[in-house]
């Protein structure tokens, strides 16, 4: 088998190469007095890598095997990593759905996935029975105690596991590996099929474009990008943290772990970049922070930047779950673009990440079966992203017409024929080649003037004293709406005549052919659930009409 057809196929090397090296390091119990999670678990690549194994044969012997689905619900812990990697050496479709999305679209989506496995904490088995989640899911195992379903227990698994031979089935790029279902933040979440393939062209594409190199110390905030520590050889120090609610961590708590165990590097959503920003403690021996999941505000990159030691990097990845990375830029380049897109450039995302091909399309929203219906757009002009390369997903579970709406086919020059992923969102390239985001396509305002883009206006407006973010919404018929700029304040600040002046007056300096002359405050954004930095537009375009109602 090639090895390279298999995240987990690395594990056994590892184990060869650096058996004594922590792989995962995991909070434990709280230690006295400070509220630190001072007593850690900890598993080096020895054990990752034998206990893995035992937990792959123990999970077969129990009918969890190659392409049987597995709704997997286990809190970030030992247990998380363990059963993932067994899972991947089995061959099995790990299923993997954010656990803090609406419960409604929750069902949904582990409906849609039609699991034959249910592999969960025992709050999910009590979940899975009140609310009916899964119902083909016959295959039970419970991570902790069993209280009186069926199934077994992962730790009687791994017990009838152990002392049986290594386990490492013999995929193909093409077999599925996973099922990792969107955050739902512009809509109902999708099941995105992962290919072996793609994992591993993830693996390389963010080894070369981050420089990883084995021996470092990661500190990522969301979980499942700690999956590809061990294949890139690093230690993961899983955070004391909700990963689902990046917004609410304990900056003392990160700080802790970093600084007690030598963390090099750090991934983390917007919402974290600014609770360790407001936290304004150094953060040293950190050499590569990287964030992603929405644009990083700029004030926000520049007091990270700040934080670190002079020689360390500030990377700011482009993409999505459908493919990642896409493009990246590095905190200097960006704060050099910060006055231009506080003028309405939009966001620079910096240069395309090789051998990834993206190219600009005409804005159209049908579906576009074939290359041949696509118009590409020219330098400098605005409209949506495509890609193609080893890490765009050619389709969703169980969700035709989603696929045919983001999916191109394309025929190359020697016959054969490839799959170029639509991103959604709209965005140009520059003179110097690099790529620029303008918003998502969906949340475009269709005004009588012309289209405007969030990504182009909101960061103007940013910029006003007391304003902490805004949201661009479009109220009444696509081709003439009416032009709202929702805007959230700063604690301490109040809707006031002043703050409207000097919203007015930025619109006629920076914006004037946008006409936007309505701005409402609003109490607080929705935003979603994994990031906490997408805001949730639609629901504020709904807000935002009620609110112009109430006020004809």
């Amino acid at each position: 088998m090639n090895r390279y057809s298999n995240i987990a196929a690395r594990l056994p090397e590892l184990a060869r190469e650096r058996p004594d090296q922590i792989a995962i390091r995991c909070p434990g119990r709280r230690g006295p007095g400070n509220g630190m999670a001072a007593y850690d678990v900890t598993l080096d690549y020895r054990q990752l890598d034998a206990r893995s194994d035992a937990m792959a044969a123990g999970l077969a012997l129990h009918g969890i095997g190659r392409g049987v689905r597995a709704v997997v619900m286990v809190r970030p812990s030992p247990e998380f990593f363990l059963l993932m990697f067994a899972l991947f050496k089995l061959g099995a479709v790990p299923v993997l759905v954010d656990p803090g999305i609406d419960k409604r679209a929750l069902k949904q989506c582990l409906d849609e996935a039609q699991p034959q496995a249910f592999i969960g904490i025992p709050l999910a088995h009590v979940a899975r029975l009140a609310l009916r989640w899964a119902p083909s899911a016959t295959l039970l195992v419970t991570v902790g105690r069993r209280l009186g379903w069926g199934g077994t227990t992962l730790a009687a698994l791994e017990r009838a596991g152990t002392g049986t031979p290594p386990m490492l089935a013999a995929t193909d790029g093409e077999d599925t590996a996973a099922i990792l279902f969107t955050s739902g933040s512009t809509g109902v979440p999708k099941g995105v099929v992962y290919r072996h393939r793609h994992f591993v062209g993830q693996v390389e594409l963010l080894r070369s474009a981050f420089g990883m190199e084995a021996g470092g110390v990661d500190l990522p905030t969301f979980p499942p990008f700690a999956l590809f520590d061990p294949a890139l050889g690093l230690t993961s120090v899983i955070p004391d943290m909700d990963p689902t609610r990046p917004a609410k961590a304990d900056p003392r708590r990160l700080h802790d772990a970093i600084k007690r165990h030598g963390v090099t590097q750090l991934f983390g959503s917007p919402a974290l970049m600014r609770v360790l920003a407001d936290h304004g403690q150094p953060l040293p021996g950190v050499k590569r922070v990287t964030s992603a999941g929405a644009p990083v505000p700029p004030d926000v990159v520049a007091r990270i930047r700040r934080l670190l030691p002079p020689d360390a990097q500030f990377w700011t990845p482009y993409g999505a779950t459908e493919c990642l990375p896409v493009a990246v830029i590095e905190g200097r380049a960006l704060e050099n673009t910060r006055a231009a897109t506080e003028g309405g450039a939009g966001t620079c995302v910096g240069g395309v990440v090789a051998p990834n091909q993206v190219r600009i399309i005409a804005i159209d929203d049908a579906a576009l079966p074939d290359w041949t219906q696509v118009r590409e757009l020219p330098v400098g002009e605005v409209g949506e992203i495509t890609v193609a390369g080893p890490t765009a997903t050619e389709s969703y579970f169980n969700r035709p017409q989603a696929t045919a709406a983001a999916k191109i086919i394309e025929t190359l020059a020697d016959g054969s024929t490839r799959v170029v992923h639509r991103m959604g969102d709209v965005g140009y390239f520059d003179a110097q080649g690099q790529l620029w985001f303008c918003g998502r396509k969906t949340q475009r305002v269709e005004t009588a003037q012309g289209p405007l883009y969030t990504e182009q206006v909101e960061p103007v407006f940013n910029t006003v004293a007391g304003v902490a973010r805004t949201a661009l919404v479009g109220v009444g018929v696509p081709g003439a709406q009416v032009p709202v700029l929702c805007v959230e304040l700063l604690p301490g600040h109040s809707d006031s005549a002043a703050l409207h002046e000097a919203l007015r007056t930025k619109a006629a300096v920076r914006l004037p052919e946008a006409r936007l002359q309505d701005f409402l405050v609003h109490p607080g954004f929705p935003v979603d659930i994994r990031h906490n930095a997408k805001i949730g537009r639609e629901k504020l375009a709904i807000w935002a009409t009620k609110q112009r109602e109430k006020q004809a």
